[in-house]
């Protein structure tokens, strides 16, 4: 169950061209698994932002100096994120979570790719160690565009049996994107589940790419989520059911992971007019 809680930080730094911020938040480290995220309040007490900012959780750890804690990473784009890169230790911090369903994992051993793309891949850290913790062999793509906006190459290298690097222009690792060493790795891993994090067309791509091959997907989505909770409906997309009836899901509580096979990724953005209660048009 999400719960709404005060926090405040406990460590702040830079991580190439992304901040890494760890806060303080009783009751939400307990319950959190890979793949949930939590929404945070920008702007401090006197702010007009009235909306939260969702992020993925990378990090949490339930005991320690401080109690539990959350570690989370971001870019500073608009208002809200540049006020959170500028909070130091102690400042307040307001946080609901943990949000979302989290990456489902498997009940027997079997091979695992994970794929992340920038700061997506912050969630990919957490998820390696429990699978590694179930018996599956873990191997890890991470791609960006360029070298100081890959994420989680070191914890990658700890955790994983092979670590696969690539930049749009070659500042690091292999030249290219994920999708041009995935195909390779599937086939010499035999991997039967990707899970991948990351910006929308990279997970649109892998998908395209594992679908052919029969290799299941989760892709956790990077839709923008205004509340957080199911109400706004500004993150929907559109999702094929087990019935095969399409329907506008919220990415905040029916996802952010979703089958990648399902997700009707060239319509998002839409609302295709096959889509279940989609307006139809009135004949004259």
């Amino acid at each position: 169950m999400a719960v709404q809680v005060d926090g405040e930080v406990v460590a702040m730094r830079r991580v190439g061209a992304y901040h890494h911020m760890s806060f303080t938040a009783p009751g939400i480290p307990e319950q959190t698994r890979p793949g949930h995220f939590v929404a945070l309040s920008v702007g401090g007490p006197t702010s007009s932002t009235l909306l939260r900012r969702a992020f993925s959780v990378h990090r949490v750890n339930e005991r320690g100096l401080y109690g539990g804690t959350v570690d989370i990473i971001f870019a500073a784009h608009g208002v809200g994120t540049t006020w959170m890169a500028s909070l130091e230790r102690g400042a307040a911090l307001n946080i609901v979570g943990p949000l979302g369903k989290p990456f489902a994992l498997p009940r027997e051993p079997v091979g695992c790719v994970l794929v992340g793309g920038g700061y997506g891949a912050a969630p990919l850290a957490m998820l390696a160690e429990q699978l590694r913790a179930r018996g599956c062999r873990v191997d890890i793509i991470l791609g960006a565009a360029t070298v100081d906006r890959l994420f989680g190459v070191l914890d990658a290298r700890r955790s994983a049996s092979s670590v696969t690097v690539t930049t749009d222009d070659g500042s690091s690792g292999i030249a290219g994107r994920v999708t041009d060493v995935l195909p390779n790795l599937l086939e010499r891993t035999g991997a039967d589940v990707v899970y991948a994090c990351g910006p929308m067309g990279m997970l649109s791509a892998i998908s395209a790419v594992c679908e052919p091959l029969g290799v299941h997907t989760q892709c956790a989505v990077e839709e923008s989520m205004a509340c957080g909770v199911g109400v706004c409906m500004t993150c929907v997309l559109p999702v094929i059911g087990d019935d095969g009836v399409t329907r506008m899901l919220r990415s905040c509580v029916d996802g952010p992971v979703f089958r990648g096979e399902r997700v009707r990724w060239s319509d998002v953005g839409t609302m295709p007019p096959d889509v279940l209660g989609a307006p139809q048009a009135v004949t004259p």
